[in-house]
């Protein structure tokens, strides 16, 4: 199978920032932040998580938890053993990430249920004992990578039963969002979609809507609204973006963003320059 995640990781930049390693030894606390979501990997020691968002929660086992959204929460250790890697990030931030749309308002996983982090954790947890020169940017690249190979453990796994990477978990389903995801300007039909995930028109249309939670057409649309903010982000002419992303002209990619962002291109470019910088 194709790679599922290349084209969104081409289209949303991510970041990570550590900030927290070793011993937590008070409460802390973090608030929503736009576009700021968080990760915490506890090592070792009890914890207990609260939020709004969430239920209370308790570990009193090496777990990672994650928060894709921006989401007020408190972590408070439960004794003196207590050791954490958290770090901040960003993923795409001001962007319409059809992922932070699809998962939970937060994500909780048993160490030991992710073997294929193992050998990651394992140098995270060595680099952040140690301190030598570039130690911060070690950290941080570590951790985006970890996101990332959590994102795939969703899909791999199945960890998740409705959303963009409960789709990408589908091997049906997945041909025909990685291939909207490659090609966007394609016009793409029902019936093209459904031949490229072997198919049937009225099943993949249910199916599609049971799993991801719109219609084939109407993620396409998201999808290609998403690009085209990636792009103008990047500088792209209203003109180049158009056609990249399938309209026939600025006009018309013009017409569509104030339908669905409420904006122009240039508009909405202006404005999240100002909340960015």
């Amino acid at each position: 199978m194709s790679d599922r995640l290349v084209e969104l990781l081409k289209c949303f930049s991510l970041k990570a920032r550590v900030f927290q390693t070793g011993p937590l030894c008070h409460s802390a606390s973090f608030d929503q932040v736009a576009g700021v979501g968080y990760i915490h990997v506890l090592q070792s020691g009890r914890l207990q998580v609260r939020s709004q968002a969430h239920a209370a929660l308790q570990f009193d086992e090496p777990v990672l938890f994650l928060y894709m959204n921006p989401t007020t929460h408190h972590l408070t250790p439960q004794g003196p053993d207590v050791e954490m890697v958290c770090a901040s990030f960003e993923f795409g931030a001001g962007l319409n990430n059809p992922l932070a749309r699809a998962l939970p308002d937060v994500v909780v996983i048993r160490l030991a249920d992710i073997p294929a982090l193992e050998r990651a954790l394992a140098l995270l947890f060595i680099e952040a004992g140690d301190h030598h020169c570039g130690q911060q940017a070690i950290l941080d690249r570590m951790m985006e990578v970890i996101i990332v190979l959590v994102l795939r453990d969703l899909m791999d796994q199945h960890r998740l039963q409705f959303g963009l990477l409960a789709g990408l978990a589908d091997d049906r389903l997945a041909r025909a969002i990685t291939a909207m995801h490659a090609e966007p300007a394609r016009e793409w039909s029902l019936e093209a979609l459904a031949e490229t995930a072997n198919m049937s028109r009225a099943r993949f249309a249910n199916r599609f809507r049971e799993v991801v939670g719109t219609t084939p057409g109407a993620y396409l649309g998201e999808w290609r609204l998403t690009v085209a903010q990636s792009l103008l982000r990047q500088g792209k002419p209203v003109q180049y973006v158009a056609d990249v992303v399938g309209y026939g002209s600025a006009s018309a990619l013009s017409r569509s963003f104030r339908a669905h962002v409420g904006r122009s291109p240039r508009e909405w470019l202006k404005r999240d320059q100002k909340s960015t910088g």
